[in-house]
């Protein structure tokens, strides 16, 4: 069919248009792809910009209708993550799918559209002394990138991660039609397990529109206890003697730069008094050279690799950290490579960088030393973003319990394959 009489079908299900493909309002809800509209190094044909769930339903029927291949793009903080999609015609933009649809201030609970971006909301939700306790490790992140990635940060030791806190979702099927899971109450198990299973899956399973999240209050004070040493083995010994003692700290981070040395930060909040006290009982647990602050250090909950580079996601058991750590350095300086460590001690999960300018075939056989030393330690580690010269040579994902059930997930929910191809472990 030709481009122009695929865009007029798109702009038709999209509605409220006008033959050129703009709203009332002037804004565009189905155009040409431009030249930044790439996925994964993946160019598209069409984009797409629902405004409410109704549109993006008929927007995938009329996908189905003409077999487009369809990816999700929020702020495309994390379009590089994943496998390059195997097809690409329509990105379906969920910016305009943006806003807190109820905020049960009483109930802690909101339900906000999935365009809605992770600060604003933050804001909007401050408002009334609560939060999100969800961590947006990259700027200007949106709320169905963060659930489609199952990204988490820092305050995953206290608060648990967006399958702890997520309670219901809606989301459109890859045929158009719309699907409500769980609902607006915490003990609401009806459906549950579906906002899970589209938790973390890449949007290969359908389009996620609007979720509802348990919400927390936020604390009265806040501190963080910070100390620096020059050796990342003692680091995480530190962040062990942590765990061991009665301190109920929120997080537990480990920042061990690529420069050398290293550090441990302990979260603590609650009220004021109650922070002083166990941020002094953290300090003497430390040692003499830790420093309290209410500010977090540089880095905090942030990724330590910047656009272009290799990133990974590391997992230990929690007694296996220190020995990550390093295994992990020792692997790099074998290969002279500038390793960065970061992340959650009181978890087990690291996350690592290196530059996008590093020799790929070395990154690749040091992406095979960190996976050997993530199983010593009951732990596993994926690829999440790469270079494409480093894409070539390594699984991102690396071996995977249960495949053969995910694929048969992925063809019941998707049996064309058409919801972000290739995108997911195992080119599902």
């Amino acid at each position: 069919m030709p481009t122009d009489a695929i865009l007029d079908r798109l702009r038709a299900a999209a509605g409220e248009t006008t033959t050129d493909g703009r709203r009332s309002d002037g804004s565009e809800s189905v155009r040409p792809a431009g030249e930044h509209d790439v996925i994964a190094g993946v160019p598209a044909r069409y984009v797409a910009a629902p405004r409410d769930t109704a549109g993006a339903a008929a927007l995938l029927r009329t996908a189905a209708a003409l077999d487009l291949a369809v990816t999700v793009r929020g702020a495309a903080t994390k379009q590089s993550w994943g496998g390059p999609p195997s097809r690409l015609d329509l990105i379906l933009d969920t910016t305009a799918l943006a806003g807190v649809v109820e905020h049960a201030a009483g109930d802690l609970i909101t339900v906000v559209r999935a365009g809605t971006r992770l600060d604003e909301l933050a804001a909007t939700l401050a408002g009334a002394r609560q939060q999100l306790a969800l961590d947006a490790a990259l700027p200007g992140g949106t709320v169905g990138g963060m659930v489609a990635t199952n990204a988490s940060g820092p305050r995953r030791m206290l608060y648990g991660t967006v399958r702890d806190l997520i309670i219901g979702v809606t989301m459109v099927r890859a045929d158009g039609v719309i699907a409500h899971a769980g609902g607006k109450v915490v003990k609401n198990v009806a459906g549950y397990d579906l906002a899970k299973l589209v938790t973390g899956a890449y949007g290969t399973l359908g389009l996620i529109t609007e979720c509802a999240f348990r919400l927390h209050p936020l604390p009265p004070a806040v501190a963080y206890v910070t100390r620096r040493t020059d050796d990342p083995a003692e680091a995480g010994r530190l962040a062990g003697s942590v765990r061991a003692a009665q301190l109920v700290p929120t997080a537990l981070e480990l920042d061990a730069p690529a420069g050398g040395g290293a550090a441990v930060t302990v979260l603590l909040e609650g009220t004021a008094a109650g922070v002083a006290a166990r941020a002094e009982a953290t300090r003497r647990l430390l040692g003499v050279d830790a420093t309290a602050s209410d500010e977090p250090p540089d880095g905090w909950g942030r990724y330590p690799w910047r656009d272009g580079d290799t990133g990974l996601k590391l997992t230990a058991a929690l007694s296996g950290v220190p020995r990550l750590l390093a295994d992990a350095r020792a692997a790099a300086d074998r290969r002279g490579l500038p390793l960065a460590l970061r992340g959650s001690a009181g978890v087990g999960v690291l996350y690592a960088g290196l530059p996008g300018t590093a020799d790929p075939q070395r990154v690749a056989d040091l992406v095979d030393a960190l996976r050997t030393a993530s199983a010593a330690v009951a732990g596993h580690a994926v690829v999440l973003t790469a270079p494409p010269p480093v894409r070539d040579r390594v699984d991102l994902w690396g071996p995977v319990d249960g495949l053969a059930l995910m694929r048969r997930v992925k063809e019941r929910f998707d049996p064309d394959a058409r919801l972000a191809p290739g995108r997911f472990v195992g080119g599902i």
